[in-house]
């Protein structure tokens, strides 16, 4: 794999997921904070979409961010022109080259979706703009249509061509063999852009990025239409651990993101969330826990903090006397082996009763408990 560039569309396809709306200051923080961590592009919205979102987007691109800034536009040349007004010089222009979609959005007229992309490339590339061409429902479009796309956008004037798999329909297998097929018939960059319909949005991803995409398309907290996009985190966290791949991001400030955008977006991150869910690095079954004492490794692909988190030892239903005693030892308690079995057994059943974990106050209260118990006998 080459070096990779996160693209991040948190701000633009993360907040189309319904019953998302960002304010302004909330989509100021979210690209500061991306650009902070070393976020190599964010796509900030959609201009068109009329003036409070242009007032947006005009504020993050008079902020002066490291990270390169695009608006994303249909083939329409006054969907560049405000982007322009809101002071962007990078467009991103996207057009549907499935059957299914030109059918209902151009009347299955294919010769109009080519003359609308060759207007609206011209004339922002005569305003000495840099042009990104995305092909909306790529992964369900005939192949040479495709090719036949991505070609006029490189001749035209294009300098990265999108893939999209716009309703998550491929698998990593299928997803390597289409984009290695394009980046293989294109000279300008293939980007990669992914869903998670099939819950393959991550896998997709870096299925595209070992079959040659140099560019990724990401949302924090996998936001986004339907059932999401590919999360910046996973990919991100995947690249570096299972690819061997940083591409620059501080990682340890992926969880306090997480958290930005799970309260602007109102949308709570899943506790069994990969990278960022709040068990992640948290551990209850006794098996477990006992490896994790010993060695960290057992059980955890990579040290919480690099990520953010801290390590946690939950006492509940499937906890164990190693554990238990663990915790217990942090606040100078120790107890024999009978004492600890007796105060396992009211862990577990009240663990049961209230269909959670204890916290450590309830699991020091059982111990007074078991303590009165034992001095009242």
């Amino acid at each position: 794999m080459n070096k990779v560039l996160i693209n991040d569309t948190t701000l633009r396809d993360g907040e189309q997921a319904a019953g998302v709306a960002f304010n302004l200051q909330e989509k100021v923080a979210i690209a500061k904070f991306l650009d902070t961590i070393g976020v190599h592009e964010i796509e900030v919205g959609i201009p068109a979409m009329g003036e409070s979102e242009m007032r947006a987007i005009a504020a993050i691109s008079d902020l002066g961010l490291s990270a390169k800034l695009l608006g994303w536009n249909r083939a329409v040349v006054s969907d560049i022109q405000a982007s322009m007004a809101c002071g962007l010089t990078r467009m991103h222009i996207s057009i549907p080259v499935s059957g299914i979609q030109i059918a209902a959005k151009f009347h299955g007229q294919w010769r109009v979706t080519l003359q609308q992309l060759k207007d609206s490339i011209s004339f922002a590339v005569d305003q000495g703009l840099w042009v990104a061409v995305g092909g909306e429902d790529s992964s369900r479009a005939d192949e040479n249509f495709l090719f036949d796309v991505a070609h006029y956008a490189q001749e035209w004037g294009a300098s990265r061509f999108r893939f999209c798999d716009t309703v998550g329909v491929l698998d990593p297998f299928s997803t390597y063999t289409k984009v290695n097929r394009l980046v293989a018939a294109l000279i300008i960059p293939v980007e990669i852009h992914t869903h998670n319909d099939f819950g393959l949005a991550t896998a997709n991803a870096l299925a595209g990025i070992k079959a040659g995409a140099s560019s990724v398309n990401t949302t924090v907290n996998g936001l986004g239409e339907r059932a999401g996009n590919a999360a910046l985190e996973e990919v991100v966290m995947a690249l570096k651990r299972i690819h061997g791949i940083d591409v620059g991001i501080e990682t340890p400030r992926l969880l306090e993101l997480s958290r930005l955008v799970a309260a602007a977006s109102g949308c709570s991150v899943p506790p069994w969330k990969a990278i960022v869910g709040e068990n992640t690095f948290a551990h209850e079954s006794g098996i477990h826990a006992h490896g994790v004492l010993q060695n960290p490794t057992t059980y955890e692909p990579f040290a919480p903090e690099e990520v953010g988190w801290e390590r946690r030892l939950v006492v509940g239903k499937h906890s164990g006397r190693h554990l238990l005693s663990n915790v217990l030892q942090q606040y100078g308690i120790i107890l024999n082996t009978e004492e600890t079995q007796s105060v396992l057994d009211a862990v577990r059943q009240q663990s049961i009763q209230k269909k959670r974990s204890l916290t450590t106050q309830e699991v020091l209260h059982l111990v007074y408990e078991q303590r009165v118990s034992h001095a009242i006998r």
